[in-house]
């Protein structure tokens, strides 16, 4: 039976590595809410994210919400989980709270095999800490992991999309891939579903 791959739509508006969206918060949600199966809302103040935006968007939509951050300690969890948000999204390590809710996202493919399989893995082709792209791939982590994978960053359109993708979180170029999916839709029904 073909699955749908997931669109995770991230409402972003800055980065700490010099990126700014022309666009506002409000409009980015907009599309976020439009196109998005889940929404991902940063609770990171670089990435001009707070808790406050997860309580906003949860009072603007019924959809799931991710709260997109490093969330290095498990207080940080609850925090997201207390503003709204229905998953987490935490960076580098295994939390001890909210273990159902959260998403890991490794720094590097060998923290792979650190991971239990229950839990929903990000493959972020961003490098956290220049901002560059990793020279590690979505392919190899794909190769690695046997279960549930999201492919982000670098992502601009439909075609960007990798083989074995269960989900793309889309943010930087979040107003570009949604014009892509209305550019013809049903090449776009046939790319985000899947075997």
């Amino acid at each position: 039976m073909a699955k749908k791959t997931l669109i995770i739509a991230e409402v972003k508006t800055k980065s700490p590595f010099g990126w700014k969206s022309s666009d506002t918060w409000k409009n980015l949600f907009r599309i976020a809410d439009e196109i998005g199966d889940i929404i991902s809302i940063h609770t990171d103040p670089r990435w001009g994210g707070s808790l406050k935006l997860i309580e906003r968007a949860r009072g603007l939509t019924k959809k799931p919400i991710l709260a997109k951050g490093i969330h290095r300690t498990d207080e940080d969890v609850k925090e997201a989980t207390a503003a709204g948000a229905d998953y987490v999204l935490v960076v580098g390590r295994i939390p001890l709270v909210h273990m159902n809710k959260c998403w890991i996202e490794p720094l590097v493919l060998e923290e792979l095999n650190k991971i239990p399989l229950r839990f929903k893995v990000v493959w972020n082709t961003r490098d956290q800490y220049s901002g560059g792209k990793k020279h590690q791939t979505f392919s190899e982590a794909r190769k690695l992991w046997k279960g549930w994978i999201c492919q982000a960053s670098h992502i601009r359109n439909i075609d960007d999309i990798q083989k074995g993708a269960d989900a793309v979180l889309v943010g930087t170029h979040l107003v570009e891939f949604a014009k892509s999916l209305k550019h013809d839709p049903k090449a776009t029904a046939r790319k985000l579903t899947k075997s």
